[in-house]
């Protein structure tokens, strides 16, 4: 066929024939259209000869060109509109084409088919809906339906190369690499986190303890009070004042103070009153004096 897209679709009821002018089974002689009787030749009492076309008939697809004119009486009323060849119609039904008489095994004579025109002839006939032979103002609308849709046409994707391949085997890996030393920083932040907290809660704690609160030196509106005033000037004092004291004594007991191991204040210092002892005593002494 030399059109493949259908131009026009529908479905009719077929029959079969063998015209090869031997005058046998209802022969009326060789075919309009000068070819000689042949299989894929189909008549119609319609349509221009040489149309071409395929019918579909149990899913099996069968190609044709109308050769010949007929049916002629059995397409009165729009019945049967096609005539197929003997030998395409014996394929479609499964059986044998008997040479001698022109008649097909199995008795059946009739078929519903589905049929499809790809591109319309330049002989004698009348494109579009079938219409009974020599009736052309009877045309058989019912015979002609809309196309069906196309169906998707499904294209194979390409296979990869063995370098595409070698590329993305290499780039799911470095992903996976990647992936493991993100969630190992992502560990190593958490632990470094978790250490800081303690470290800093310590810091606080002790801050905490040995700092003088600069809101309990000020006021409700944050200006310095008579109390935080004169501790802030009494501080400096009583710090110079005890370290000389702490620093010209021994670094023992107390002096006159008894050993409870019987040693004199010239004994050797566990170090309870040395330098380090007077600042850790320093936020008590100023607590003592802030209350005064």
């Amino acid at each position: 066929m030399s059109n493949e897209t259908p131009i026009q679709h529908g479905h009719v009821t077929a029959t079969y024939f063998w015209d090869d002018g031997s005058g046998i089974n209802g022969d009326t002689g060789a075919p309009a259209y000068g070819l000689p009787m042949q299989k894929g030749l189909f008549s119609s009492p319609s349509w221009p000869l040489g149309t071409e076309g395929y019918i579909v008939y149990e899913g099996e697809e069968y190609e044709f060109f109308i050769g010949d004119r007929g049916p002629g009486v059995p397409s009165h009323d729009c019945d049967v509109l096609l005539d197929i060849d003997g030998k395409t119609f014996a394929d479609m039904m499964g059986t044998s084409w008997n040479e001698t008489t022109l008649t097909v095994g199995g008795g059946n004579g009739h078929a519903e088919v589905e049929y499809f025109i790809t591109e319309w002839g330049d002989g004698y006939g009348t494109p579009g809906a079938p219409h009974p032979f020599q009736q052309p103002e009877n045309p058989c609308e019912d015979a002609v339906s809309p196309l069906p849709e196309p169906e998707p046409v499904e294209v194979p994707e390409p296979e990869a190369t063995e370098e595409e391949s070698s590329t993305e085997k290499e780039s799911e890996d470095a992903a996976q690499v990647k992936a493991a030393e993100e969630q190992d920083d992502q560990s190593q932040q958490a632990a470094a986190a978790e250490g800081q907290d303690g470290d800093d809660s310590g810091v606080t704690a002790q801050t905490a303890a040995n700092d003088l609160s600069a809101v309990e030196l000020t006021g409700a509106e944050g200006a310095l009070g008579a109390t935080g005033l004169l501790t802030l000037a009494l501080i400096p004092a009583i710090l110079v004042a005890l370290f000389f004291a702490w620093t010209r004594r021994p670094a023992g007991a107390h002096a006159g103070a008894a050993e409870d191991q019987g040693r004199g204040l010239l004994a050797e210092s566990n170090g309870r009153h040395g330098l380090a002892s007077l600042m850790d005593r320093i936020p008590s002494l100023v607590d003592r004096f802030r209350r005064k």
